[in-house]
């Protein structure tokens, strides 16, 4: 936690006009947080009397979807932050809460001092990162991983010398920094107990997160005092079935000796003289009763046990939905993936059409058939058509259904066809950017005047059911080419989700002992550690699909009586990725050609607008024809 004893504003600048000058700082001129993070700012290209580099605050749109993405966070965070805000209420201040990229995503403040944080950006979707906005609490907390306070001149950016700041971070169960909480005010009623007090605040959020994200395991409340077990000083671990360490609150690591890297590697017992049995015992017998134990170094330490034991998971599962659903079934806590679900939920039952996009493997059918099945329409069918598979010359048939004698090769008795089948059900388009122009065209009429004529002619036929569709093409730049109907794309997105990639996504290891408990139900092996790390920095080109084709190939691997999925069990072109030094390596920075920040920022406003072309266009300050063009030389030269 860095403080300082804050030096006179004078002899702050004068130590930043020495940086500025020869790039260097004397080692005892200012405190060693402030140097590095004024020499950061420097290296970042910022200047203390300059303007901003670009307006960077969020459009209502990225808003949402960053407050969706860190919906736990907020969840807890609330509830504290109103509490803190009273305590600092007519104080000039305000109370902040940041996501872990620096954006604002909450804020509580006194209407007097609102006005004047407005005027530095200091308000939601504004985003304090430290290489934009140079040395500042919450950026550089970010930085630091540590409580920090700037006051005044310590700011490097001199339009932000009228603030004082304190933050603190916010870790997961694991270790995993998630946000920051901050109090900024004026610079002229600066406390000197605002950092512990935010940092106290900061605690009581992580206690409410690790016990949220832990309550499916044992988990043991410890403290040197047993009056202080329950309260925001206490540590709490999480404990598997197999008695490995879980998830772990930054009070029980310190109490443990343990830093985060040890969660999910280090079993209980080699912590504390506590054996497996009688800590289940415990937790049946005597729950929430205190008992002293003994840590490894000899200190004695009091503890409760509350909870019941469940199958291990290499790492704590990040949350899970309240829904109870068979989509709650499929999230094992990644906060996009889990963002999608609950917006899929809203939907269900209502007349909307679901688009989902995402690369190939992502999930998108297991998705969609989870949307089914916690709709109101679950009794029903669920027909699903990959309209790439299908030859051209079949899928009118496959589709609308045929007469007896409708063409050569037809059923003797006819087909229905897959629209009548989903009938009160689901149907599920997948690349539905395959399907042919003439098709669409058909496919367009059905779903607005929800009627089928099979080929051959006979009576129309009412259909009723829940549409959708899926893709991993843009369909948007495949509009403007030509290659995809406008009208039929409107009809289709009524709600357009990203699926997240697998190397995207923060529930790896979760990934991993689901689809394990899928593959052996009977007796689900794990990973080892190490190899479980390697995995999941891995990049997975082909995701979900190839994932749970490569665990299925390791289990198969495993001899009798073996219980852990190690590199000897996996397909040797796996084991040659996953060793290759070039893999993940950053590409050497190159200056970006006008085209291709042309096509960031055509990418940029046409993902805003959720595919809104129009939209779209105003805001690049171009014609929609212009767009058009623009889009349609992208589409062919494949580099969208």
């Amino acid at each position: 936690m860095r403080s300082n004893s804050h030096m006179p504003a004078a002899l702050l600048r004068q130590a930043r006009h020495r940086l500025l000058e020869s790039g260097e700082l004397p080692e005892h001129s200012v405190d060693a947080c402030l140097r590095r993070s004024w020499q950061r700012s420097l290296a970042a290209g910022l200047s203390p009397t300059g303007r901003l580099v670009a307006p960077d605050n969020l459009s209502a749109a990225q808003l949402g979807r960053a407050l969706g993405r860190n919906h736990e966070l907020l969840g807890h965070s609330r509830p504290i932050m109103e509490y803190l805000f009273e305590q600092v209420r007519h104080s000039h201040s305000m109370v902040v809460l940041a996501d872990s990229h620096g954006v604002l995503i909450h804020t509580l403040g006194d209407p007097d001092f609102l006005g004047k944080a407005e005027r530095v950006a200091l308000t939601a979707g504004a985003c304090w990162d430290e290489r934009r906005r140079g040395t500042n609490a919450i950026g550089t907390a970010l930085v630091e991983a540590a409580g920090v306070e700037i006051h005044g001149a310590e700011h490097f950016l001199e339009r932000n010398t009228f603030l004082t700041c304190a933050a603190a971070p916010i870790v997961s169960a694991t270790g995993e920094l998630l946000g920051i909480l901050d109090i900024s005010g004026d610079q002229r009623g600066r406390h000197p107990h605002t950092l512990g007090l935010v940092s106290t605040a900061a605690l009581m959020i992580e206690n409410r997160l690790v016990a949220d994200a832990c309550r499916r395991y044992l988990r043991l409340h410890l403290h040197a005092d047993p009056a202080g077990i329950g309260t925001v000083a206490e540590g709490i671990v999480a404990v598997a079935e197999d008695g490995w360490i879980v998830g772990a609150n930054r009070n029980a690591l310190a109490m443990l000796g343990l830093v985060s890297a040890d969660i999910g590697a280090t079993p209980i017992e080699r912590v504390l003289d506590l054996r497996l049995d009688d800590l289940r015992a415990r937790a049946g017998r005597q729950p929430q009763r205190s008992f002293r134990v003994h840590g490894r170094d000899g200190a004695i330490l009091h503890a409760s046990v509350e909870g019941q034991p469940s199958r291990p998971l290499a790492v704590v599962q990040q949350g899970a939905a309240s829904a109870g659903d068979a989509l709650s079934a499929l999230d094992s806590g990644d906060a996009r993936w889990r963002c999608a679900a609950d917006k899929a939920r809203r939907i269900a039952g209502k007349d909307i059409a679901l688009l989902l996009s995402g690369e190939s493997g992502v999930g998108k059918e297991v998705f969609a058939r989870a949307v089914h099945d916690s709709a109101p329409q679950r009794d029903g069918p669920f027909v699903a058509i990959n309209c790439a598979a299908l030859p051209e010359n079949l899928i009118e048939a496959e589709l609308f259904g045929y007469l007896p004698g409708a063409f050569t090769g037809a059923r003797k008795g006819g087909y229905c066809g897959r629209l009548r089948e989903a009938h009160g059900g689901t149907l599920f388009l997948d690349e539905i950017g395959d399907m042919p122009l003439a098709m669409q065209t058909r496919l367009l009429r059905v779903l607005q005047e929800r009627k089928v004529t099979p080929l051959g002619g006979g009576a129309e036929v009412e259909v009723t059911f829940a549409l959708i569709c899926a893709t991993h093409r843009d369909l948007p730049a495949a509009c403007a080419a030509g290659q995809f109907r406008n009208d039929l794309y409107y009809r289709i997105n009524g709600l357009t989700l990203r699926l997240p990639a697998l190397r995207e996504r923060t529930d790896f290891a979760a990934l991993c002992a689901r689809l394990l408990d899928e593959l052996a139900p009977a007796a689900p092996p794990l990973i080892a550690p190490a190899l479980l790390e390697r995995l999941a920095a891995y990049d997975w080109p082909g995701n979900l699909r190839q994932l749970a084709s490569a665990l299925r190939t390791a289990c198969a691997m495993l001899e009798a009586g073996e219980c852990r999925i190690d590199w000897t069990h996996l397909p040797d072109d796996l084991v040659d990725a996953l060793q290759a030094p070039q893999r993940r390596e950053a590409p050497a920075e190159r200056p970006l050609r006008l085209d291709e920040l042309s096509l960031a920022a055509i990418r940029r406003a046409v993902d805003e607008h959720a595919g809104n072309l129009s939209a779209a266009a105003r805001q690049l300050g171009v014609s929609r024809q212009t767009l058009y063009r623009k889009l349609a030389r992208v589409s062919r030269s494949g580099t969208y």
